[in-house]
């Protein structure tokens, strides 16, 4: 894995909070790496607004209600885009791999619920899945760039933590609604459907904010 990578995954992960205070020779001796690499990883992760310069280090970036609010606002603007264009430019083997992504998302659901045997990151990882179906199938490869920069922040969150077993599997109806839409060259409604799932996901994190400040304070 490298420098950037790992960097990354413990921010998302929450391993690093925020404010912590990350310095070039600290990584290098958590990920036993020369300077280089890490500092090449910070300048990316910089650029993507996972942490901010300090006088000496950086520190992970720490993200206030108005933040929250303003980059869902923007990933709803470019996902609900996505999903119109989706609409327009689908093939049929857009449809199958949304559909067998959708099909994946239900099983996890299901046996996350029934048997507690799947976890929340697998759900989380089937969720991109297909929302990166449908990014591919607006045929606009200037999109994806331009999403993964405010997917970070519902990633830091992740939203899905805190959603019981009804809103689940309302995320799920969403999906099948936005799939009926995008099948059926439906543009407005693929756009909406985008827009309530992603605005579903943002209330989701504004009201437990409270909760994961004081998480956070409680490890630093």
């Amino acid at each position: 894995m490298s420098a950037y990578e790992s960097i990354k995954k413990s921010i998302l992960h929450g391993e690093y909070p925020p404010k912590m205070r990350l310095t070039e020779e600290y990584l290098a001796k958590q990920l036993n790496m020369s300077r280089t690499p890490i500092r090449e990883a910070l300048r990316q992760l910089e650029s993507e607004g996972l942490i901010v310069s300090m006088k000496r280090g950086v520190s992970v970036r720490h993200f206030t209600k108005k933040d929250i609010e303003q980059i869902y606002d923007l990933r709803t603007l470019l996902e609900g885009y996505a999903a119109a264009q989706a609409a327009i430019h689908r093939t049929q083997a857009d449809i199958k791999e949304m559909s067998e992504a959708n099909w994946a998302y239900e099983e996890a659901i299901d046996t996350y619920f029934d048997t507690g045997s799947t976890t929340i990151e697998y759900i989380l990882e089937i969720n991109h899945r297909f929302h990166d179906a449908i990014i591919k199938a607006s045929q606009n490869q200037h999109i994806y760039s331009h999403i993964s920069k405010v997917v970070v922040v519902p990633l830091i969150f992740r939203s899905f933590y805190w959603f019981n077993e009804y809103q689940m599997r309302h995320s799920l109806d969403v999906h099948k609604t936005l799939l009926t839409a995008i099948e059926h060259q439906d543009t407005e409604r693929a756009r909406a459907s985008m827009h309530e799932h992603i605005y579903h996901g943002r209330d989701q994190v504004l009201l437990n904010m409270d909760t994961i400040d004081d998480s956070y304070t409680k490890t630093t």
